[in-house]
C-alpha cells in the first residue's frame, strides 16, 4: 500500500486490491504488509525508506526484489504464501535467492486492479509460496478474468491443482544453452544440469536449444520498465525528485530521458519475440533455465542499478513476452545459498508450468 515509496508513507486504499478481495472472498487471512524494493524499480529491497530486506538463508545477503519482503517470510515461514509483482523478475529474483517457489502467470491472466502500476505493459502479479501445490491453489483463487481491468482477458482458467501429480511422461522440454545462459554462474549451471536430468529420469524428452536471442528481450524489457516508470511517477520525479531514493532517481532518470526511436525499437522488438517464442512452443511444451545467474549477493556489494542488470538477465525476456514463468528451488550453491531453476511454457499454460515443477519437487 505505499509502494515502499515515501510518498505513500501514510495512504491508506479506500478498498482492495482485486487480487486481495479474491483472496479474501476465497477465506485467506491477510496478516500484513511486507517491504518491497522503493516503487518496485529494483531487485535488491535495501530500500532507503523503510530499511533493509535481509536473506533468511544468509542475513549477510540480499533477499531479491522487488518482492523481497514477501520472499523472505515465506522462506522464513512466517506465512505459507505471500503475493509479489513482477515486471522484470520481481517475483522469481526473490523466489529463487530465498529458496521458495515464484508463480508469474500469463501477462492479463492475474488481474493488476488497485495495484500500484510500475509498467502497464509489463506488469504481473502471482503468489510465492513454500511449495507447488500452494502455489497450484493460489492461482486457482487468482487467475480469471477482471472486466474492470483493461489488461485483463477473457481467457478459460482450469483448476490448477487436479492433475498436478499425473507426471511429464513424453513432454519435450528445451534446456537453454548458448552464451546467454552459460554467463551463469558454475553452482547455477549444474544445478540446471541436475533439474534436466531428473525431468529426463520423469519421462521426459530433453533438447538443448541456444537461447541467445533472449538477450535483446532482457534489454528491451528494462528499457520499457524504466521508461514506463518515468511515466507514472512523472509529476513526482518533475516536483519532488529528492524524494526519491538514490538509485531508483537515477533509474527513472534514464527512463524519462529515453528517446523516441530506442522506445519504439524495444516495442518492436517485443512483438518480434512474442511470434519468435510463439513458433518455439509449437515444438516443446516447456523451457528449462536458470532463474537467476548468481546466488544471492552480499547487502553490501555492487549498486541496486548494476544488481538489476544482472538478476534480471533470465526473467525479464518473459515479462516483456508475457509468458508464464516459475521460479522453483533447485539445491544450494557451496555456500548454502538456494539456487533457482525456471520453467517457461506458452500463453495460458500455467496447469503445465505447475506439473512440471511438482515432478522436481517431488524429486
Amino acid at each position: 500500500t505505499t509502494g515502499g515509496a515515501a510518498f505513500w508513507r501514510d495512504r491508506i486504499p479506500s478498498k482492495d486490491a482485486e487480487v486481495i478481495r479474491r483472496l479474501k472472498a476465497a477465506g485467506a487471512v491477510i496478516i500484513g504488509k511486507t517491504n518491497t524494493h522503493e516503487i518496485a524499480l529494483g531487485v535488491t529491497t535495501v530500500n532507503p525508506h523503510y530499511g533493509v530486506t535481509h536473506n533468511p538463508h544468509a542475513p549477510d545477503r540480499i533477499a531479491g526484489g522487488s518482492s523481497g519482503g514477501s520472499a523472505a517470510a515465506v522462506a522464513a515461514g512466517m506465512v505459507p504464501a505471500a503475493l509479489g509483482t513482477d515486471t522484470g523478475g520481481s517475483i522469481r529474483i526473490p523466489a529463487a535467492l530465498c529458496g521458495v517457489v515464484g508463480l508469474k502467470a500469463t501477462f492479463e491472466r492475474v488481474s493488476l486492479r488497485g495495484v500500484l502500476p510500475l509498467s502497464w505493459h509489463l506488469d504481473h502479479v502471482g503468489p510465492l509460496t513454500a511449495d507447488v501445490p500452494t502455489a497450484a491453489r493460489l492461482l486457482n483463487v487468482l487467475a480469471g478474468y477482471d472486466p474492470d481491468d483493461p489488461a485483463s482477458v477473457d481467457m478459460p482458467t482450469a483448476d490448477y491443482t487436479a492433475h498436478l501429480d499425473e507426471g511429464i511422461t513424453g513432454w519435450c522440454i528445451a534446456l537453454a544453452s548458448g552464451d546467454f545462459i552459460a554467463a551463469a554462474q558454475p553452482d547455477v549451471l549444474d544445478a540446471l544440469q541436475a533439474a534436466a536430468q531428473r525431468l529426463k529420469q520423469a519421462g521426459a524428452s530433453l533438447t538443448p536449444q541456444n537461447m541467445d536471442f533472449l538477450q535483446p528481450a532482457a534489454l528491451a524489457n528494462g528499457l520499457m520498465t524504466q521508461a514506463d516508470a518515468a511515466a507514472v511517477h512523472h509529476e513526482r520525479l518533475q516536483n519532488h525528485p529528492e524524494h526519491f531514493g538514490a538509485d531508483v532517481l537515477r533509474r527513472l532518470q534514464t527512463g524519462a530521458a529515453t528517446p523516441l526511436h530506442q522506445y519504439i525499437r524495444a516495442r518492436r522488438t517485443q512483438t518480434e519475440l512474442r511470434r519468435r517464442l510463439e513458433i518455439f512452443f509449437h515444438s516443446f511444451d516447456l523451457l528449462l533455465l536458470p532463474t537467476t545467474p548468481v546466488t544471492a549477493p552480499p547487502i553490501e556489494g555492487p549498486d541496486a542499478v548494476a544488481q538489476a542488470r544482472l538478476l534480471t538477465r533470465f526473467t525479464a525476456p518473459f515479462n516483456l513476452t508475457g509468458l508464464p514463468a516459475l521460479s522453483l528451488p533447485c539445491g544450494k550453491d557451496r555456500h548454502g545459498l538456494p539456487i533457482g531453476v525456471q520453467l517457461v511454457a506458452a500463453p495460458w499454460q500455467e496447469a503445465r508450468l505447475l506439473r512440471a515443477a511438482r515432478v522436481l519437487e517431488n524429486v
